[in-house]
């Protein structure tokens, strides 16, 4: 199998865009085609195997707290050794393969060491974010109860509240810290850095995460032993990744993200990743370590790039940088220009789930020739496609439909095993010769995918189906907005109307007037039928930890609101279209 990483990051390293579009495709046929092995263990046979033996003294991670400014770097003999000495002392406490870890700890050094800890023993990682909130932590222990759990300081009141509740014994608990009843991460240190791989299968599940729930509860994502690990090459080969380059992600563990551009990713080439702690995200300052870290390539959230474009950039050397992706959510394609403007570079989208890796996007041959809004093209790891409301494949462009991979062909080694302990769930996605992502997108005459939002989110007016994403980009297009985020709204005529819930630019008001500029602007940009009808003003909206916008949220409120008509509730800033005579009424 390290042959494999070994040719990724020859191709990475090709000067000629052209050749190296060839080459990864034909990369991907041969992986597409292969058997995998009984059994691999990828931190044992890439990261050790491959990077420690090649280059054990190489920086593999920065580490640095944007408020303290203290840092730390380890190479990756460094974090071998510190992997070691957790598989040892977990071993003394009766862990080892199969059972797993809860990790509810924030940006930190000890998320990699426990990261590849779990892999090279053989043990479930089960990333689990810190903004969990009581009810979200006892469901998740009523649903896979924890073996070990590794927490912070602040984590211990809520993680021994759901014990409590659940009625859960885990076998350790460890604390970075000093709390009563748990063991100070600082024993680890104590045990020896040398330690045996475990035999893992190449089918045993390593990686479990709960979904964000952005249409639901959590689901149980089992990911094995190879479809991360190998299944990320993808990601590597999209964004681009080479040894010597510097890469940061804005992403907090507890998340996927996390593990596909802050360790997957770059450890797969063995690159250096960098890590900025903080509290609030301030996005000059954060722009500032980037510079001073003299990152090249960057990931973040189309949240973060919103505010890193409406930053004071002056005096921020970003000449390092030579790669910006961009995953989560379609990124909109005025941030994309404004970034260039400042940077050179241009944001690559690419899209992927929780249930997969990287499967369409920009790659970096693209760079130059993306279309805006697009998110790109399908990775060759992937036979994406798309299929209509009977599951016939679509064929013809500019139609919508919903984004499937067909499994006929070949199984992408990147897609997930199972939705633990849910059969009826993988029932309703696994349909015929198809995976249902559970998103809609089309594709246009030249091959470019165009994405239209989850498939719960298209909003159904009168007999149009309107994407919410187009009419977000509409009005972030304008420069009074900051944000925006669209929904369908109850209308006895038309079933569902378009509302828009609208943050404004610091400085700027919610007005009549600036409602009636807004429902103008989107005049000039979209169809009739896909203008907003609604448009409300906010502070925030709510979203995942991950950046993506909760719309199930903002369609129950809305469900709430004009079910009950509530004339009690607290006045909003609300305007209908039908209340402006300035507009025309053939659009009403």
């Amino acid at each position: 199998m390290k042959e494999f990483y070994k040719q990724i990051i020859h191709i990475n390293r090709m000067p000629d865009d052209s050749e190296k579009q060839v080459r990864v495709k034909a990369f991907f046929d041969s992986l597409n085609s292969m058997v995998m092995p009984d059994s691999f263990n990828w931190a044992n046979q890439v990261f050790e195997g491959l990077h420690v033996a090649r280059t054990p003294d190489k920086t593999a991670l920065v580490y640095e707290d944007l408020t303290t400014l203290e840092s730390s770097r380890f190479s990756y003999f460094d974090l071998s050794c510190r992997a070691n000495r957790l598989i040892n002392f977990l071993a003394d406490q009766g862990v080892g393969m199969k059972d797993n870890m809860y990790m509810m700890v924030p940006l930190c050094p000890e998320i990699w060491f426990a990261s590849l800890a779990c892999i090279k023993a053989g043990i479930v990682s089960v990333p689990t974010a810190t903004t969990m909130t009581a009810r979200e932590l006892d469901f998740r222990f009523e649903t896979y109860k924890p073996d070990v759990i590794l927490a912070d300081m602040a984590s211990v009141e809520i993680i021994e509240n759901a014990i409590r509740e659940t009625k859960i014994t885990p076998k350790v608990k460890l604390v970075l810290g000093q709390a009563p009843g748990w063991i100070s991460y600082d024993e680890v240190e104590k045990a020896s850095d040398k330690a045996e791989a475990a035999n893992t299968a190449s089918d045993d599940i390593l990686f479990c995460f709960f979904t964000s729930g952005t249409t639901g509860l959590p689901k149980r994502v089992g990911h094995t032993a190879v479809s991360y690990p190998v299944g990320h090459l993808s990601t590597t080969a999209m964004i681009g990744l080479k040894p010597d380059d510097i890469h940061h992600n804005l992403s907090a563990p507890g998340w996927g993200k996390w593990a596909w551009s802050s360790f997957f990713a770059p450890f797969n080439v063995g690159a250096t990743v960098t890590a900025f702690r903080f509290d609030s995200l301030d996005a000059k300052v954060y722009l500032d370590a980037v510079a001073r870290q003299k990152v090249t390539t960057l990931c973040a959230p189309p949240t973060a790039w919103r505010m890193f474009v409406n930053a004071d950039l002056d005096g921020i050397d970003l000449s390092c940088l030579r790669q910006s992706v961009s995953a989560g959510e379609p990124l909109n394609p005025e941030v994309i220009t404004r970034w260039h403007g400042f940077t050179g570079t241009r944001i690559r989208d690419f899209y992927g789930q929780t249930e997969s890796t990287a499967m369409i996007g920009n790659p970096p041959w693209m760079a130059e020739n993306m279309r805006a809004g697009s998110f790109g093209v399908p990775s060759s790891m992937y036979d994406v496609t798309l299929a209509d409301d009977e599951g016939n494949e679509i064929t013809q462009p500019d139609q919508e439909g919903y984004i499937v991979v067909k499994i006929d062909n070949w199984v992408p080694v990147g897609l997930f095993k199972e939705y633990i302990g849910n059969p009826e769930k993988m029932d309703s996605v696994f349909v015929d010769q198809y995976y249902y992502t559970g998103d809609k997108a089309s594709f246009d005459a030249d091959g470019y995918w165009w994405f239209v939002g989850r498939a719960d989110d298209v909003i159904k007016s009168s007999d149009y189906r309107i994407g919410p994403f187009e009419v977000e980009s509409a009005l972030i297009e304008h420069p009074a907005v900051d944000e925006a985020a669209v929904v369908g709204t109850p209308d006895p005529r038309r079933y569902q109307l378009v509302k828009a819930y609208v943050i404004l630019s610091p400085g700027e008001a919610g007005s009549r007037e600036m409602a009636l500029a807004l429902f103008k602007h989107t005049i000039n940009i979209l169809a009739k039928f896909k203008i907003p009808r609604v448009i409300e003003f906010v502070d925030k909206v709510p979203k995942t930890i991950s950046g993506k916008i909760r719309r199930i949220d903002l369609r129950d409120t809305e469900a709430d609101r004009r079910g009950t008509q509530r004339v009690e509730e607290a006045p909003i800033k609300e305007y209908f279209y039908w209340d402006f005579p300035e507009l025309s009424s053939k659009n009403k």
